[in-house]
């Protein structure tokens, strides 16, 4: 028990022995931002992986999507289509379909709710394209907050992955 005529004394373990750690956010060769969520790939067993050998062989998309319907890029193709003719509230909804679908995937493969999911790994294309797509149909009905969310997590996801998608649509 510790007298009140006493002050109180804290004694550190490592008294004497403590280093110069330098910069906190880096501990020898690793930088802490690597600490950060790791990058999402949907498996080679997705099944957009089928979908685009169908697609690349000339099916239609909406045949594909009724045989592979947790198909992301034949929901984008569908949301592509219909934005094109004009048909903004079905391209709204094909986009969402596929970005469902895509969270799913992307839940099913370890994805947390946040962190890269990179454009260069092929299969990630067909939700990249569905984010891409819902908000640019929710723009185009008037969502503007839906459509800047949209913007917000397709950057977070992939920064190159909006100028990839434009570039090939243009």
């Amino acid at each position: 028990m510790q007298r009140a005529d006493r002050p109180l004394r804290c004694v550190s373990y490592c008294e004497g022995m403590s280093q110069n750690l330098g910069n906190p956010s880096h501990i020898g060769n690793l930088d802490a931002a690597q600490l950060g969520p790791q990058p999402t790939y949907l498996p080679d067993d997705h099944p957009d992986v089928d979908a685009k050998r169908r697609l690349d062989a000339g099916e239609e998309p909406v045949d594909v999507a009724s045989i592979l319907p947790s198909s992301c890029l034949a929901w984008a193709e569908l949301a592509d289509e219909a934005f094109d003719e004009g048909r903004t509230v079905d391209s709204y909804a094909y986009a969402r379909v596929g970005y469902h679908r895509g969270l799913d995937a992307l839940r099913g493969a370890g994805w947390r709710g946040a962190g890269p999911i990179p454009w260069t790994h092929e299969i990630n294309r067909g939700f990249l394209r569905s984010l891409y797509a819902l908000g640019r149909a929710a723009a185009s009905i008037g969502e503007s907050e839906e459509a800047a969310r949209v913007e917000k997590f397709l950057n977070d996801s992939d920064p190159t992955a909006m100028e990839q998608i434009a570039g090939n649509r243009g």
